[in-house]
């Protein structure tokens, strides 16, 4: 049941569960909210909210995501590719807006899992997804620069990435060099454990480390503590955003972003979990999964929630067997904010930021970019087009550009790919020794074409000009479909143009090979008998023209 509507939880408890793997689960999941408690503060921060936001994503979100998943492994939560959406959300329709749209954007999740929308992601081109992610990655780090080094503005960091780099550029004499100390040594330690102890929780180590550091110190510089006044100790009471016909359309927007992203990272990311597994996850089912936690999210005061491409590998590295992994990640989590609420006050802004320039850093797939950009130049134009538009225009208008350019690429070279041309077919004819061999058969009434290729709108026009150049110059007109996989209503518009070219000018038309589907789309444009003859080969077509003649 590769789609089918059956969340992986009832299918991977059904095959047995013991204590075996519930060990091996919870302590993948223990290890992955290791690296989640970090960086769900962090993420929130950047996207404009409190870091407890970030929390009440993870634990609420993560948990639905993975009771009610296509993927076994899947790890749900904040991610970095969200964060320019919604601090742009945020900032235009205020908090009450922000939880509205995520909300709407479940809504459209289940609606998109239940119409089986899911396996359409999958059209979305490579270079699209490189390039949509290396923007993303560049927007982060930049978002980040502000508490990388300690820069105070006059006023709001602005939104667009030109005039915050304008602004930060016009705060360079603010630098908090405390701060610049502390991202390099939060960093330092990351880079250093990931070669060293590679098993280590590096980013949870780091804040440890940069956190004593500076409290002992005493270093000047924005926590936790000094700008959000910490964290509390708990989810809070599930509470509905205000909602009036009003603010839903003026958050439609958003919502379909959330909807549209949402659905792209969070299969990504299943994809991913399925090239590492060996399984395959059911699209549809893992939409719906992400609908209902958004919405759960939203219900609890947690920003949008996705299937994350950092934690969901963390999580099958870590041994993960089934979607209870997920779900302990998210126990752990709370069993986290619960008992240690008190002491994320003392994490320096500084080492968070550096957090999420080492995610950013890691989230732009260098090899893939360097290939794409060798590769082709309609590959690197994609690639570099998404790239910069979703830097300096929008994300929606990155994918929707993207794949535009994309399916233009793909039409480009497959109308170069079609082949026509004439042909002599080989008729055995007896010989002196009473044998039979192969000669080419040539009749000067006939001529026989042959198209190869998909023959769609792309090559309608090429093919039609040489067709329309031939048939009305033989009695008797050969068209072999019989390398034709596939046939389009323009290119079956093309050939009824040259069929009644034909019957103008008195000349046969026989079609021949044609497939099923092939000749369904030929019917529905009238080229059917008594107009046209189809027969199943050349030799069958050449067959009635000589019994016509004898």
């Amino acid at each position: 049941m590769p789609d089918s509507l059956v969340p992986k939880t009832i299918s991977t408890l059904a095959e047995g569960y013991g204590l075996a793997r519930l060990r091996a689960d919870a302590l993948a999941g223990l290890t992955v909210a290791i690296v989640a408690l970090p960086l769900s503060m962090a993420i929130a921060i950047a996207s404009g909210v409190t870091p407890d936001r970030g929390l009440y994503t993870a634990i609420v979100g993560g948990f639905i995501v993975s009771l009610l998943g296509g993927s076994r492994v899947q790890i749900g939560g904040p991610a970095g590719a969200f964060i320019v959406l919604v601090a742009a959300t945020g900032a235009r329709h205020g908090l009450d807006g922000l939880l509205l749209a995520s909300a709407m954007g479940g809504i459209m999740l289940i609606a998109a899992g239940y119409l089986r929308l899911g396996q359409y992601i999958k059209f979305i081109p490579y270079p699209v997804t490189v390039g949509f992610t290396a923007g993303i990655a560049v927007i982060i780090f930049a978002s980040q620069l502000r508490d990388l080094f300690g820069l105070t503005l006059s006023g709001a960091e602005p939104g667009p990435i030109v005039d915050k780099l304008i602004a930060l550029g016009h705060a360079a004499g603010t630098v908090n060099w405390a701060a610049v100390l502390t991202a390099a040594l939060t960093t330092g330690i990351i880079l250093g454990l990931r070669r060293l102890r590679p098993h280590w929780p590096g980013m949870l180590i780091a804040v440890a480390a940069a956190s004593a550091f500076v409290a002992l110190l005493q270093l000047p510089g924005e926590t936790i503590g000094t700008r959000f006044g910490g964290i509390p100790r708990g989810l809070p009471l599930p509470t509905l955003p205000p909602l009036s016909l009003d603010k839903a359309a003026a958050v439609f927007p958003d919502a379909v972003s959330f909807a549209l992203l949402g659905a792209i990272e969070s299969l990504l990311s299943a994809v991913v979990a399925d090239g590492m597994t060996g399984r395959r996850h059911r699209s549809s089912m893992e939409l719906i999964a992400q609908g209902v936690a958004n919405i759960c999210s939203a219900l609890f005061g947690g920003i949008c929630v996705t299937g994350t491409i950092a934690r969901t590998p963390t999580n099958v590295r870590a041994g993960a067997t089934s979607p209870v992994s997920g779900m302990l990640h998210s126990v752990f989590l709370l069993l986290f904010m619960l008992l240690a609420a008190p002491l994320a006050s003392y994490i320096p802004l500084a080492s968070l930021a550096g957090v999420l320039a080492i995610v950013a850093w890691n989230m732009i797939e260098k090899p893939p970019v360097m290939a794409l950009l060798r590769s082709s130049y309609g590959d690197a134009v994609v690639l570099l087009a998404t790239f910069l538009i979703v830097v300096f225009r929008d994300l929606t208008e990155g994918i929707v550009i993207g794949f535009a350019l994309g399916a233009v690429l793909f039409i480009d070279r497959m109308a170069k790919s079609i082949s026509i041309g004439e042909t002599k077919p080989l008729s055995p004819l007896p010989q002196e020794n009473g044998e039979e061999h192969p000669v080419v058969a040539d009749d000067p009434n006939t001529v026989i074409y042959r198209i190869s290729g998909i023959f769609f709108f792309g090559s309608a026009a090429t093919v039609g000009t040489v067709l329309d150049r031939i048939a009305d110059q033989r009695r008797n007109f050969i068209l072999d479909c019989t390398e034709v996989p596939f046939l389009d209503s323009t290119a079956a518009n093309v050939i009824e143009g040259i069929l009644r070219k034909a019957e103008r000018s008195g000349v046969r038309f026989i079609i021949t090979g044609a497939k099923p589907q092939v000749r369904r789309a030929l019917y529905q444009h009238h080229v059917r008998p008594p107009r046209v003859l189809m027969r199943a080969s050349i030799e069958a077509a050449l067959e009635v023209i000589r019994n016509e003649q004898t």
